[in-house]
């Protein structure tokens, strides 16, 4: 990162930008040409070490889950607080957020148990809400992937006059 000034290294702003963006851009790579598609998804920590696990949910069918069954490698961004700001001139213009960028490998969740965890990790995600029920049929409808983040970096850029 060039600009270190605008670096997110305090883990609870991290978890802060974690559970409250509402969707990710997932990178992938199909046949050596970039592949983005923006994703809801819903994070966990990992209970053996805890590192961050971003699960994510698709239909059973798509380019999406082609391409990952070639090449589980991934890259992903999401951003927090986008903000449009003016200036006096056109090099003065900008936009203030804040954003995590990570990498890391998707796999396919088959085991049931660990599909529900997923699934309730999107919904808390989403809504802020614990405690959804799926039953069997609605498990079976959808493709459940988990990401083991491997790399995580987070940016900040203020409003012009603010302190981040």
């Amino acid at each position: 990162m060039t600009r270190r000034e605008r670096e997110i290294t305090d883990p609870n702003r991290i978890e802060h930008i974690l559970n409250n963006c509402l969707y990710l851009h997932l990178g992938l790579v199909d046949d050596g040409k970039p592949y983005v598609v923006p994703m809801n998804y819903g994070v966990v920590r990992d209970e053996t070490d805890g590192h961050y696990v971003l699960y994510l949910h698709s239909g059973h069918i798509g380019r999406k889950l082609d391409i990952i069954r070639k090449n589980p490698k991934c890259c992903f961004t999401m951003e927090l607080n986008v903000e449009p700001f003016e200036g006096r001139m056109a090099c003065q213009y900008g936009v203030s957020y804040e954003c995590l960028m990570g990498t890391g490998k998707i796999t396919f969740v088959d085991d049931p148990v660990e599909k529900d965890k997923g699934l309730q990790a999107i919904m808390k995600t989403q809504t802020g809400i614990d405690g959804f029920s799926f039953d069997e049929k609605m498990v079976s409808i959808v493709t459940v992937m988990r990401i083991d983040v491997e790399e995580l970096s987070g940016k900040y850029r203020p409003m012009p006059g603010e302190q981040g």
